[in-house]
């Protein structure tokens, strides 16, 4: 994601503001609330080869550029925060107008209950649908009980599945528990082929929760993540799972790691986990809310916490966006 606009331009039109995005070397997404797209015909003030140039007309107050099909994973010591995270993002990029598809990667799988979704209606997770399993891997009853398929189709699991709640489609995976469990069985085979079909061929933007520590840090996991964000609140082992799942990171080709410091109670400890970081750029400083907790109490939605809050992971996920795509402008 080294270019994203190679010609842009911007004239103030009557009451909104027209933007043309004359060519995208990669696959590009502008989205914000009342937008009006068009296509004009070829031709490019950047003299590359007949482009299609983007038109989209919008209040002079909200201009949002940023890249749909973004791939970000969520990860961090269990219990910091993740999850709320993960939540409170996927409903703000949704906001912004994106497609946005929310996976629940955490064998305790809870990101739904984020959503303010009530029990009762909390998808079962895909893990956990065994004749599911068995058909996509070929592992019936019929089958020869060593054998199964290493790249199952599963490329019309997320729509058949995926419960939508406040603009977010929601897929909860789930991971697998049982001791010994591991790649080499239908259940892991299913699980990396759904994840690499969701990462690496779907256009959504897609945000992944997923396990807690670095147990979550396999290739299958993390294959096509664009950025990854751990969480870390104050705290000697909360740092230093950062740490080494930022480096797990990188040895797997991510780019883009950076880190948002939680529950933080007084401002040294935002400098403390700075310190610390090991060459892991500071999203954000999250002060510690009850709020936080009394929503999760009321199985509210996580986006119902005081508005300081949520406020501070909308100024971490602009500067995510610019970390990855540096010269955009986005709505604050």
């Amino acid at each position: 994601m080294d270019e994203v606009f190679a010609g842009l331009s911007l004239t103030v039109l009557g009451p909104g503001i027209k933007v043309i995005c004359f060519w995208c070397r990669l696959r590009f997404g502008v989205a914000a609330s009342s937008a009006a797209w068009g296509w004009l015909g070829p031709g490019s003030d950047a003299g590359l080869p007949s482009p299609k140039p983007a038109v989209l007309t919008l209040p002079p107050s909200v201009v949002v550029f940023t890249m749909q099909g973004l791939k970000i994973a969520i990860g961090g010591k269990g219990g910091v925060g993740k999850t709320t995270v993960c939540a409170v993002w996927a409903q703000l990029f949704a906001q912004d107008g994106f497609d946005v598809l929310a996976i629940d990667a955490d064998p305790n799988a809870n990101l739904a209950l984020a959503f303010g979704i009530p029990t009762e209606r909390v998808p079962a997770p895909l893990i956990q649908m065994k004749e599911l399993i068995a058909e996509r891997t070929g592992t019936t009853k019929d089958a020869p009980a060593a054998y199964f398929r290493l790249n199952p189709n599963v490329s019309d699991i997320p729509q058949k599945y995926w419960l939508k709640v406040d603009g977010v489609k929601l897929l909860v995976l789930g991971a697998i528990t049982r001791a010994g469990a591991g790649c080499a069985c239908p259940e892991g085979a299913f699980l990396k082929a759904l994840l690499t079909h969701t990462i690496l061929q779907r256009q959504e933007l897609v945000l992944v929760d997923l396990a807690a520590g670095v147990e979550s840090m396999g290739r299958a996991s993390v294959q096509g993540i664009d950025a990854l964000v751990v969480v870390v609140e104050p705290g000697g082992r909360s740092i230093e799972t950062a740490n080494n799942v930022a480096k797990m990171a990188r040895d797997l080709g991510i780019k883009h790691v950076a880190a948002i410091a939680n529950k933080i109670t007084e401002a040294v400890q935002t400098d403390v986990i700075r310190s610390q970081l090991k060459d892991i750029p500071l999203l954000g400083s999250l002060g510690y809310s009850r709020s936080v907790q009394q929503v999760d109490i009321e199985r509210k939605p996580a986006t119902e916490a005081d508005a300081e809050f949520v406020q501070g992971l909308r100024q971490a996920k602009n500067a995510l966006v610019d970390l990855i795509s540096p010269g955009l402008k986005k709505r604050r």
